[in-house]
C-alpha cells in the first residue's frame, strides 16, 4: 500500500540527515497516516480511508467529508476522492428529487 493520503495527496518526501560535521545522508519524511471512518451524512455511511493528520483536520474544519469534497476543486483532488465527490453528488441529487 503506498504511503499517500487518499484525499490531500500527501506523500513520502525525501531529503538529507546533516551532522554536526555537515555529512549529507539521504533519508526520508513519512506522511503521518492513520486509517479512519469519515461519516458521509449525504450516504448516510462511514467510509473509511487512510488519511494524514492534516487532511482530518481540515475536513473537520470544513463541516464535515461532504462540504470539504463539495467546496474543494477536481485539481486538487486524488482520483480516489473525485470517484467518492461523484458518488456524493450522486446521493445528494436523488435525496432533493
Amino acid at each position: 500500500m503506498a504511503r499517500r493520503c487518499e484525499m490531500s495527496g500527501k506523500r513520502v518526501m525525501t531529503g538529507n540527515n546533516v551532522s554536526h560535521a555537515h555529512n549529507k545522508t539521504r533519508r526520508r519524511f513519512l506522511p503521518n497516516l492513520q486509517k479512519t471512518s469519515v461519516m458521509s451524512d449525504v450516504l448516510g455511511q462511514p467510509v473509511r480511508m487512510r488519511l494524514s493528520t492534516q487532511a482530518i483536520r481540515t475536513i473537520e474544519h470544513k463541516g464535515g467529508l461532504d462540504a470539504f469534497l463539495l467546496s474543494t476543486s477536481d485539481s486538487q483532488l486524488t482520483d480516489e476522492a473525485r470517484r467518492l465527490k461523484r458518488r456524493v453528488k450522486k446521493a445528494a441529487a436523488r435525496r432533493t428529487a
